[in-house]
């Protein structure tokens, strides 16, 4: 990709690109530093001369930290000013598969919490229940639940004197609700992501009233990515790379 020459007639100083964005002089000093904007040149006498260029860049960084996160969004620009627009678009392709991926986490928990809310609102009885009780509860082999227990979606604990499995119902509820998710072809992995927060929410009802912040968050975060993709085009198409003299 070909980056355009940029004219000397926008020549701006770090305290210029700063004041637009409620930055310090030195944050722009340091992203050229760390590659995040382009090398500026040098005038006569050492100041650095930013151009529109390094506008423009500073803008697609600025955008694309709400979607992609600090660590990403300094790759993704240091792999455009090296230009490396592969390296830049796998780096967001990535961020894209992590929010699909906590995309059908939510869509997991949603489809299962109501479910499992109901279950908590039948009496239950609070003694345990050992591994051959709980595979025929649900229909399994008992090896699937010691193979759940090493994937980490079950934690029981073990009778002090027998040492056998025993289920609390806390442990018969996230067993239920990992055979649903099973049935739905959820990988073991992605299971036990969404018994992490159950259990971090201390069950399914106080889980389902944070579902909609959850989902909120989500639709920020790929708006922030549409945004980011719009400044950092921009800037691609307006030239990343500008022409630097040797000192």
């Amino acid at each position: 990709m070909t980056a355009a020459k940029p004219s000397n007639t926008g020549v701006r100083r770090p305290a210029d690109l700063a004041r637009v964005h409620g930055l310090s002089t030195q944050a722009v000093r340091n992203y050229e530093r760390d590659g995040v904007l382009p090398q500026a040149e040098r005038s006569s006498n050492g100041y650095r001369r930013f151009t529109e260029v390094h506008a423009k860049a500073l803008s697609a960084y600025l955008a694309l930290i709400p979607g992609h996160g600090y660590a990403t969004s300094g790759e993704i620009m240091r792999a455009v000013n090296r230009g490396e627009i592969d390296t830049a678009l796998r780096a967001i392709d990535h961020s894209h598969a992590l929010l699909q991926r906590d995309r059908e986490t939510l869509d997991a928990v949603e489809a299962a919490v109501a479910i499992l809310a109901g279950k908590e609102r039948e009496p239950q009885s609070r003694k345990a229940v050992p591994i051959s009780a709980l595979a025929h509860r649900l229909g399994v082999r008992p090896a699937t639940l010691r193979k759940w227990e090493r994937a980490g979606i079950l934690q029981p604990v073990r009778d002090p004197a027998t040492r056998y499995r025993a289920y609390s119902p806390d442990d018969v509820r996230d067993a239920e609700l990992a055979h649903l998710l099973r049935r739905g072809g959820y990988r073991l992995d992605h299971i036990a992501g969404v018994l992490r927060r159950v259990r971090g929410a201390g069950g399914a009802e106080p889980l389902a009233a944070s579902l909609r912040q959850w989902r909120e968050r989500l639709t920020e975060r790929g708006q922030a990515m549409l945004t980011g993709a719009a400044r950092l085009a921009d800037y691609i198409g307006g030239g990343t790379r500008p022409t630097v003299r040797p000192r």
